[in-house]
């Protein structure tokens, strides 16, 4: 006898079906994709919350300091990354990872001691420094959130779950802007100094360990290692592997030619919000707002849009829209060098290239080895990123030198890296890796 069709099971079946539609993932997947999304939400929780904080520490003295504190953020990835390959060559995946997390954790720790209790809460210098160090902890974590998330999903799961798992990015992204943006305020009845993020950034980071063992579990990465799937003992690997690959080295170009128009943008933002917004706390809140937006722009594509076009258009044409939007804003910018049209840029950038770009991005790794996906990837993440920082923070200077406008530079950066993107796709297309 056939069971009769209730309109709760009707209602239940249509709610599944609706979620199938909208996600785009299989039953078996669920667990794993959520324990990855709440990774990566703390994350990026434990990085917003901080973010706005990097931002005016920044430019307190002026935003003539960034290009050096670039320079030097560059020239300190170089020493990191030598240590981060060694480490990376000694111990397994289940081990490493975690270990990352604890010990940028621990260095958050002392930020707090030393702003709490040194004269002057440790000066310019202090936030200097710390500016320094939390564009390093910004990439490595997030780099080696990608590589272990391209090593336990195949490219078709790639292409349907990363936008979605990068909801849980988002969402951390947002609260961490709006709590920083209230904290500083006051707006919740509570107003706590810079530092004081820090010890709930900690928290974020201990929360996101959790969430990464959990998924280690799941996918059998085991404290004594898989020999098959562990990278080499040899450190130089990584570099020897992007030496000899076209397609790694136009992945860096890629990534270099990004950057360069991210941090051309980036030091037009903080001219703008220095010449409009007077005191430390206008500024904060100013940057936060602008990362709030651009979060909730990510967040709406992500859940609507992303899957569907890495599927609908292929990862190759997806590589295309963000140069070609650079291109745009940057003509904007020239027109209109406004508040208003920085942030309208900087939101929609921002959406997407972390709803869109960066998971096209990240898909690119999924059939290469783990000396790529542990060494060469967080190389290309880290140091080729932060050297893409170095050139666009000292053009400018380069060009007054020549009396070549920014402008006109950075628009020609951008129809660069446009073209850039179209070979790196003919050589996806190609199966080049």
């Amino acid at each position: 006898m056939v069971a009769p069709i209730t309109p709760e099971k009707t209602s239940n079946k249509s709610l599944s079906h609706l979620m199938r539609n909208l996600v785009l993932i299989e039953a078996e997947e669920v667990k794993p994709m959520l324990w990855a999304a709440a990774y990566f939400f703390f994350l990026l929780f434990s990085f917003y919350l901080l973010r706005p904080v990097r931002e005016a520490m920044g430019i307190a003295k002026g935003a003539d300091k960034l290009p050096w504190l670039m320079t030097a953020t560059m020239l300190i990835m170089l020493l990191a990354n030598p240590l981060y390959s060694l480490v990376v060559s000694r111990m397994c995946r289940r081990r490493f990872i975690p270990l990352i997390c604890h010990f940028f954790a621990f260095n958050l720790l002392l930020f707090f001691l030393l702003f709490q209790y040194l004269p002057q809460h440790g000066g310019v210098n202090l936030g200097y420094a710390f500016y320094v160090w939390i564009s390093i902890f910004n990439l490595f974590v997030v780099s080696v959130f990608w590589s272990l998330m391209t090593d336990i999903f195949n490219q078709d799961q790639g292409k349907r779950l990363f936008g979605v798992i990068s909801v849980g990015g988002t969402l951390g992204a947002i609260l961490g802007a709006a709590t920083t943006e209230a904290l500083s305020r006051g707006s919740w009845g509570i107003r706590l100094e810079p530092s004081s993020l820090m010890l709930i950034a900690l928290l974020g980071l201990e929360c996101a360990v959790f969430f990464m063992l959990k998924l280690a579990r799941h996918f059998g990465l085991t404290p004594t290692g898989q020999k098959n799937r562990e990278p080499s003992p040899d450190f130089k690997a990584g570099l020897q592997q992007i030496m000899s690959s076209r397609y790694l080295q136009m992945i860096c170009i890629y990534i270099l030619l990004f950057t360069i128009t991210s941090t051309l943008l980036y030091l037009s933002q903080g001219e703008i919000v220095a010449r409009d917004f007077n005191n430390p706390a206008e500024r904060t809140a100013a940057f936060a707002r602008i990362d709030l937006w651009g979060n909730i722009i990510t967040l709406i594509f992500q859940l609507f849009i992303t899957s569907r076009l890495m599927r609908g258009m292929g990862v190759a044409s997806v590589l295309l829209i963000l140069p070609a939007l650079t291109l745009i804003g940057f003509g904007a910018l020239s027109i209109w060098p406004v508040f208003s049209t920085l942030a309208v840029i900087q939101v929609v950038r921002r959406g997407l290239h972390y709803a869109v770009d960066r998971p096209a991005r990240e898909i690119l790794y999924i059939p290469l080895g783990a000396e790529v996906k542990y060494k060469s990837k967080p190389f290309i993440d880290t140091f080729i990123y932060r050297g893409g920082d170095f050139l666009g923070a000292w053009i400018p200077a380069l060009l007054g030198m020549f009396a070549i406008p920014v402008g006109i530079a950075a628009l020609a950066t951008a129809s660069v890296w446009l073209g850039a993107s179209r070979w790196l796709g003919n050589l996806l297309d190609q199966d080049s890796p």
